[in-house]
């Protein structure tokens, strides 16, 4: 008899010990899938149980909540959505989060431990905190800036502070209110489906997710290689450059808008001021393709990891080519692609003197009384250019605001420097092309450049011969760096 209760029990401790394992299993090894499953209703509960802490605007909530009274309680509500919807995405019910609702979603529900008076109290307690607040780097009057500009053309908008980092302005249109996808039930499934069904993408952040080819503005960047590698003696000497230039390895022959006659030797400075093809491809080809590619990369091309704190798309240089394609590439062609975060980028560095600052949107994070969970802060992204490369090239688009192709972005008592772009888009160049403009401002009491402007116009309703950087982007850029040394000076 004593034989067989050692049995049993041997048995029954094993039968314990298969329990404790699976449940150690369940709830340790594969807690993080179970909690992402669409089927666990726990996660939206929590995010949803009380009210969503909000985004701000220069100390002003864009977003609120709403009390619907169902399981799911509380409703993300918005203000100005089309505005901010670039920068806070959307918090809905149904279709879960994006951007600054995404990247600091444990904060804005009260999940974040960090928003916990002690360590593993909410775990003790099984308790949930007042959910928290992000607040963002942006100015509202550069955001509405860029927002009219645009004008409800499909296109995009980036504005950097380039002493920080700090991003001063994202848009991106045609946008679209994130309030009617927020909830559940057939009006938010309807919005849904007719956001993602429209050709012109509302949904999609053209600022940061959307490349293009930059076109001319991408001659900054080829520039800087140049003066980098001393391929030319300096900004103002002849290049032995002709016009037109015949690509390395080819028959095909690259020209100019302007007069070939002007950009046959031209120099530098006068290159980039009435932007001349022939020259900046071949200083291009002379730098050379690893000489490009790590001028591109410092800059941040090729680079998946820039989060700010949501991930950019990666702008890109193509790391494998041959001499035509390079010099194609030089000019902002070929496969070269950037979003407008990119090529504000390129503008910030140039502005800041050669130093590169990461870009971010969101300064610190709270909990709902106020007290920092989190601070981003300044951070150096690269070191791009020495500060002698970068003062020449300030002084080179101030020319082309003053005597050049962007004298729309002149603004009265600032300093303003920049560069256009109209860059190729189609099989054989059949569609509009995408009309560019970067640029840097410092009002004329300050000490250094205050913003720096990428704007990316698509316009496909437009005229053909009415789009380039200069006529239809340029102005675009001007609004904004105005709104932002206006808002300085206050």
């Amino acid at each position: 008899m004593t034989t067989y209760i050692r049995h049993a029990s041997a048995f029954c401790l094993l039968l314990l010990v298969a329990l404790l394992l699976n449940a150690a299993r369940v709830q340790v090894f594969q807690a993080g899938s179970l909690d992402d499953n669409a089927a666990n209703r726990r996660t939206a509960l929590a995010r949803f149980g009380q009210p969503r802490g909000d985004i701000l605007v220069q100390g002003e909530p864009v977003t609120g909540s709403r009390d619907t009274g169902e399981s799911l309680r509380y409703e993300r509500t918005y203000k100005n959505g089309p505005l901010y919807s670039p920068v806070t995405g959307y918090a809905s019910q149904t279709y879960g989060t994006t951007f600054v609702e995404s990247a600091e979603d444990a904060v804005l529900s009260g999940t974040d431990p960090m928003l916990a008076p002690l360590p593993f109290w909410n775990e003790i307690s099984r308790s949930q905190e007042p959910g928290g607040r992000a607040e963002t780097t942006v100015v509202a009057a550069a955001q509405r800036a860029a927002y009219a500009g645009l004008g409800g053309k499909k296109g995009a908008v980036a504005a950097i502070e380039p002493s920080t980092g700090r991003i001063l302005a994202l848009v991106s249109t045609p946008s679209y209110d994130p309030r009617s996808i927020a909830g559940t039930g057939p009006a938010a499934t309807r919005a849904w489906s007719r956001l993602t069904a429209d050709p012109d993408q509302p949904m999609l952040n053209r600022a940061i997710r959307q490349t293009y080819p930059p076109g001319s503005t991408f001659k900054v960047v080829t520039a800087a290689a140049a003066l980098e590698k001393e391929v030319v003696d300096g900004p103002g000497t002849r290049t032995d450059t002709p016009s037109p230039y015949t690509l390395p390895g080819t028959t095909t022959r690259l020209r100019n808008e302007s007069s070939s006659d002007a950009c046959e030797n031209a120099s530098l400075e006068y290159a980039l001021r009435v932007s001349c093809n022939t020259v900046f491809a071949d200083l291009g080809v002379r730098v050379g393709l690893a000489g490009m590619v790590r001028m591109a990369e410092k800059f941040g091309f090729n680079d998946d990891g820039i989060r700010i704190p949501m991930t950019a798309a990666a702008s890109t240089f193509d790391t494998g080519m041959n001499k035509a394609q390079l010099a194609l590439s030089s000019i902002g062609q070929y496969d070269t692609a950037a979003t407008p975060l990119q090529m504000a980028m390129v503008a910030a560095a140039v502005a800041n003197g050669g130093t590169l600052m990461a870009p971010h949107l969101v300064e610190r994070t709270t909990s709902a009384d106020g007290a920092t969970v989190s601070a981003t802060g300044s951070r150096t992204y690269k070191q791009v250019m020495s500060p002698y490369t970068a003062t020449e090239l300030q002084r080179m688009m101030v020319d082309v605001v003053e005597r050049g192709t962007g004298t729309n972005a002149r603004i009265s008592g600032a300093t303003v420097g920049g560069k256009t772009g109209t860059a190729q888009n189609g099989v054989r160049n059949e569609g509009v092309p995408y009309a560019w403009f970067l640029s840097y401002a410092r009002s004329d009491t300050a000490s250094a450049p205050q913003v720096a402007v990428a704007v990316v116009v698509e316009d496909a309703a437009a005229n053909r011969s009415d789009v380039s950087g200069g006529g239809s982007a340029a102005p675009i850029a001007r609004s904004v760096m105005k709104a932002v040394l206006d808002s300085a000076d206050r």
